[in-house]
């Protein structure tokens, strides 16, 4: 009896080996560009393939090897030095999708049926120069709900990039579009024209709100930019792109919830095993891993997250979703498993507050964020394995990173009733910011943890217009994390020159002036 149920075992395991499909192919060196393996081009040895959770290196030859299901994308991890093709968007081309029955029916529609893996699924390379220091641009949040904020999107933000070859790259940190996946398409085109390979990660408004599982909210996404969790390599730097959305709530079967399902963070553990441990790690996610309310995100994920990026001495995060920007330090009481702390930059948003506010010179929405940060875009520079950044705003000139709001008349008599603040953009607490008046000595001035008075003026037009306002009004007003305030000294008549100094977490200096006449 024993040994027909161990040969009734071993045919039942036969069949399961025999019935699990893999995806085979090669790695190659594309000499010429067509994207094809000619009999000339040769594969490339230790780069990393990936199905969505396991991850494999290709061996001397370049081969590799990798088990599929009915509903996998197979993607390259182009490594440091190479290229990937890209498609007429500057989209990058590093990705087969493999999904033998096609999306379910939606909405918005998902990818076609494409039948049987095939016999061969190989993915080209173009040799490149990849200096150890570089930038990448990064845009919070797009966000168009309509073609005419996709509009706003592109004479706001692309068509006020001067130099655009700043960067090698670029990444969007979710929310492409806002819940119309129509736009999608629209929206990658509109990217194009950075002139850059363009990076996207999916935001809670680009899924699919009739997916009855959080593993099909994707489909549309995937239709139009490949998959939503994946990685790659720039110079010393690894960057792994993961989308933290759960949908629906697993706990309210209603809405979302942030946070990872397993096999990402499996994809991310197989992933790091293949990279070196004095790289630098840069996440891109949508959702900021820190909440006050555990209802807002999974902490057992953001742990698990934790405990495999521990061997890694170099990480960085990057997130949007909040529409105002704030920077977060992860220490051992947030479940950080090293002595320093994990860095995330949740970043401004080039939506702004939602394509609010009034109109600028050119007919688009001034859009401030809650938080008093005005629209605009990061500028991530890297040098080997360490990282520094920059915040720009739209139509203003690189060195505005502080923005000073007070009286520019003030009586003599009162002088010291008269407040100052100073809203420094990439600030967060513990900054030093300090104030002189006519080239004086230098004061510090105080950290606040309130609401940005340039904002509040902006939204007390709309709160108290007695003729009609017909743009959006502004969000309510968000604390922000990086407001300074002093209240003027006793001054005599005459005209002065206030200046602020803040020095930021990378030890640089930056200035603003204001002129205050004393009557």
């Amino acid at each position: 009896m024993k040994t027909f149920m161990a040969l009734a075992i071993s045919l039942a395991l036969a069949q399961t080996v025999q019935a699990q499909e893999f995806a085979k192919g090669k790695v190659f060196l594309d000499v010429n560009r067509n994207g094809k393996l000619d009999k000339n081009e040769k594969g490339i040895a230790s780069v990393s393939v990936s199905n969505g959770r396991e991850v494999v290196a290709t061996d001397k030859d370049g081969n590799y090897q990798l088990p599929v299901g009915n509903d996998n994308i197979i993607f390259v991890v182009k490594p440091s030095g190479y290229a990937v093709p890209v498609d007429e968007n500057n989209h990058p081309k590093f990705y087969y999708i493999h999904k033998v029955n096609g999306s379910p029916t939606s909405k918005y529609p998902g990818v076609t049926a494409t039948g049987k893996i095939p016999s061969s699924v190989n993915f080209a390379l173009y040799q490149q120069d990849e200096p150890a220091n570089f930038s990448a641009f990064v845009f919070g949040d797009p966000q168009a709900y309509t073609e005419e904020e996709l509009g706003f999107f592109k004479e706001g933000i692309i068509n006020e990039i001067a130099d655009k070859s700043v960067a090698k790259f670029g990444i969007s940190l979710g929310d492409l579009v806002g819940d119309d996946l129509s736009l999608q398409p629209k929206y990658k085109s509109v990217i194009s024209t950075m002139g850059l390979p363009w990076y996207n990660v999916m935001g809670n408004h680009d899924m699919n709100y009739d997916a009855k599982t959080d593993s099909l909210s994707d489909e549309s996404f995937e239709r139009t930019f490949g998959p939503n969790n994946y990685s790659f390599n720039y110079g010393n730097a690894h960057f792994i792109v993961l989308d933290n959305i759960i949908y629906p709530n697993p706990r309210t079967g209603k809405g979302y919830l942030g946070g990872f399902r397993k096999d990402q963070l499996d994809f991310v553990e197989n992933d790091l095993k293949q990279v070196a441990k004095d790289k630098l790690i840069v996440l891109s996610f949508h959702i900021p891993l820190y909440h006050e309310n555990s209802n807002v995100f999974r902490n057992e994920d953001r742990q698990r997250l934790f405990d495999i990026l521990a061997p890694f001495e170099h990480t960085l995060s990057l997130s949007a979703h909040t529409h105002f920007q704030r920077q977060y330090f992860y220490g051992q009481k947030d479940g950080w498993k090293q002595e320093h702390a994990h860095h995330e930059y949740n970043v401004g948003t080039t939506s702004g507050d939602w394509y609010s506010g009034e109109l600028n010179e050119k007919g688009i929405p001034v859009s401030t964020m809650r938080d008093g940060t005005p629209k605009g875009y990061a500028v991530l520079k890297i040098e080997g394995n360490q990282y520094s950044f920059d915040y720009k705003v739209v139509g203003k000139p690189a060195s505005y990173q502080i923005d000073i709001y007070g009286a520019s008349v003030v009586p003599e008599k009162y002088t010291k009733r008269y407040p100052i603040y100073a809203n420094f953009f990439i600030g967060r607490e513990g900054d030093k910011v300090a104030y002189r008046i006519n080239q004086g000595d230098w004061k510090e001035m105080e950290y606040v943890n309130e609401s940005d008075p340039a904002f509040l003026k902006s939204l007390a037009k709309y709160d108290t217009a007695e003729k009609l306002m017909t743009t959006r009004r502004p969000s309510n007003p968000e604390k922000s994390s990086h407001l300074w305030v002093t209240n003027l000294p006793k001054l005599k008549a005459g005209t002065y020159q206030l200046e602020i100094k803040a020095v930021d977490m990378f030890n640089r200096e930056h200035f603003a002036t204001k002129s205050i006449v004393v009557e």
